[in-house]
């Protein structure tokens, strides 16, 4: 498939394109990505997750069932998330439809989680967060000295999502031109594109 880079054209297969931008799920240094979601009063809500895998059907993140990202993504099944490349003058956005992971996929993916974040999945708890600094750090590293190799199988309250896109959009910038966006959507199972300033 040829990019638009070097084309000029829009891409013929975005979600190709989309995977292209991204690491290859076994680098197990997984980028960082704006999660907008909508609150209960219709009001925005962002934070920044991990980006745990991606392919053709969409962008894959967890956290924790009790979060509050986790209620609002099982009441609108809806989201939108940004991924940053300033380094490189490029910028990913996919907004689109949110599906919970099977079990067995989200432990997958837990299983090749760091030893910090295995840890942090477990013990990071509502009950925690409300302790003094010094009692969290003490919890912690009596949890961890329970845990030592962090070989920890996926908490009950681990829980998967899937972002489907059926918006696209790709930001370069262009250090001899104007930065430059072209955004795909998701119509009648067709994908159209459309070129935009930057």
């Amino acid at each position: 498939m040829m990019d638009e880079d070097q084309s000029g054209e829009p891409a013929a297969d975005p979600l190709a394109l989309m995977c292209s931008w991204l690491p290859p799920n076994d680098d197990h240094s997984r980028p960082m990505m704006t999660l907008s979601t909508i609150d209960v009063d219709g009001y925005p809500d962002a934070r920044s997750v991990l980006l745990s895998e991606a392919d053709r059907d969409g962008l894959y993140f967890h956290t924790d069932s009790r979060s509050r990202k986790a209620r609002q993504l099982t009441a609108t099944g809806r989201a939108c998330a940004v991924l940053a490349w300033p380094e490189l003058g490029r910028q990913l956005v996919a907004q689109g439809d949110v599906t919970s992971v099977p079990a067995a996929r989200s432990a997958a993916v837990f299983a090749v989680r760091g030893p910090y974040l295995r840890l942090l999945a477990w013990a990071n708890t509502p009950e925690t967060a409300l302790l003094p600094a010094p009692e969290r750090r003490a919890r912690w590293a009596e949890f961890a000295h329970r845990h030592p190799d962090a070989t920890l199988l996926p908490p009950p309250t681990w829980i998967g999502f899937r972002l489907r896109p059926r918006r696209l959009t790709f930001y370069r910038a262009d250090e001899a031109g104007p930065s430059h966006r072209t955004e795909y959507r998701l119509l009648g199972g067709a994908w159209t594109a459309a070129l935009l300033p930057g």
